[in-house]
């Protein structure tokens, strides 16, 4: 049973690295995480973001029966059940879906962007797993977007790092972790030396991130996910609520987030907006008996306003014939509600028809300032 907030404890536990040309630093972060702290993060899964050139120095260097780096890291600690296979390098792809040897361009940056966003997005879908990103390999515009990507979707239980290594053996490609036994590697020339590989100390920076996912709309978290979508998002999330009604197009755009609504919850929405625009005070409900005449009246004056002049008006006004009662008011309410929450997630709530006061003196208004509200006319 895991623990919130403590990611050892997650049963699904995830190392998310980028590498460019020194796969060393997978083996330096694992190290760091499963020898090195405590308590110890084994990771139970690897991946790796990388180019064309970058996958096969894994895959030689760490992945293959000699020298086999990552094989000898898990026997020389004890390192169980870690899956780090072929499967999961995952590799940079150009618009054209052709592998990139590097980043270099405007269009691979965002190509570059939007894998990695969608795969961080992947990896935090799963509530019982615990991700840990680290930046310190790969060109450093994959690290920033690592990092940013982490802030846009990260949960209380993931975490973003960089790996620490001493003098002499940072960026020495002999170095791939402290070994248990003596093991002599050289320096680089021109001043050729050797050095004790089980000597050198490796530890864990850790970065502290700020979470954005809780404002970011729910088909973002669950579908896929480009970069700058999902920016946009976290951006209309952060700024002040917006409401603009297009009653033509039946739709909405709250906080810059396109949502199509019934015309029944949309004409319950744009009644409460009006009267906020017109200064007036919020409605109590409706009674079951009597029912409130002047309710359906502006109710039905928006709902007609909707559907047009040859709209089905008829279910409406059959319901509301005799005006309109405590049932029919909430259920609108509820369900405007519901398809708000649904596409807004916790950002749903400035858009709410809110009830204040204590009974029997309950009244219901939509709260948004006068000025953060306004009509657009378009054609369907």
């Amino acid at each position: 049973m895991f623990v919130p907030n403590q990611p050892h404890t997650y049963p699904r536990r995830i190392l998310l690295t980028a590498c460019g040309l020194t796969p060393q630093i997978i083996t330096e972060t694992v190290y760091a995480l499963a020898v090195a702290r405590s308590p110890a993060f084994v990771p139970t899964e690897i991946h790796v973001l990388t180019t064309a050139e970058g996958a096969e120095q894994v895959r030689l260097c760490l992945l293959s029966e000699d020298p086999g780096w990552f094989s000898r890291l898990c026997r020389d600690y004890s390192l169980e059940r870690i899956r780090f296979t072929e499967d999961n390098i995952h590799l940079l792809k150009d618009d054209s879906g052709n592998d990139l040897s590097d980043i270099r361009t405007e269009t691979d940056n965002e190509c570059a962007a939007d894998i990695i966003t969608e795969l961080v997005r992947a990896l935090t879908a799963d509530p019982d797993s615990a991700l840990h990103v680290s930046i310190a390999g790969g060109r450093k515009t994959m690290g920033f977007y690592l990092g940013y990507a982490l802030s846009l979707f990260g949960r209380p239980q993931d975490r973003l790092s960089h790996v620490l290594v001493s003098a002499p053996f940072e960026s020495n490609r002999e170095f791939y972790y402290p070994t248990r036994q003596r093991r002599v590697i050289y320096t680089s020339p021109p001043e050729v030396r050797p050095l004790d590989a089980s000597t050198a100390t490796v530890t864990l920076a850790e970065i502290p991130f700020v979470r954005l996912r809780h404002g970011l709309p729910q088909e973002l978290l669950k579908g896929k996910a480009r970069f700058l979508d999902v920016v946009r998002a976290a951006q209309l999330a952060l700024g002040p609520p917006h409401l603009e009604l297009d009653l033509p197009g039946r739709r909405i755009r709250a906080g810059g987030v396109e949502i199509r609504l019934p015309p029944a919850e949309l004409a319950f929405l744009s009644w409460f907006a009006r009267r906020r625009l017109g200064g007036l005070e919020g409605l109590q409900c409706p009674k079951d008996e009597p029912k409130e005449p002047s309710y359906a009246r502006e109710f039905l004056r928006e709902y007609r306003g909707i559907l047009g002049k040859l709209g089905p008006t008829d279910r409406a006004e059959h319901a509301l014939r005799n005006g309109m009662d405590k049932s029919y008011f909430l259920e609108r309410r509820s369900r405007l509600h519901k398809l708000l929450r649904k596409r807004l997630g916790h950002q749903a709530e400035p858009y709410f028809i809110h009830a204040g006061g204590r009974r029997p003196y309950t009244t219901y208004e939509l709260r948004l300032p006068p000025e953060q509200i306004c009509y657009i006319e378009t054609k369907n």
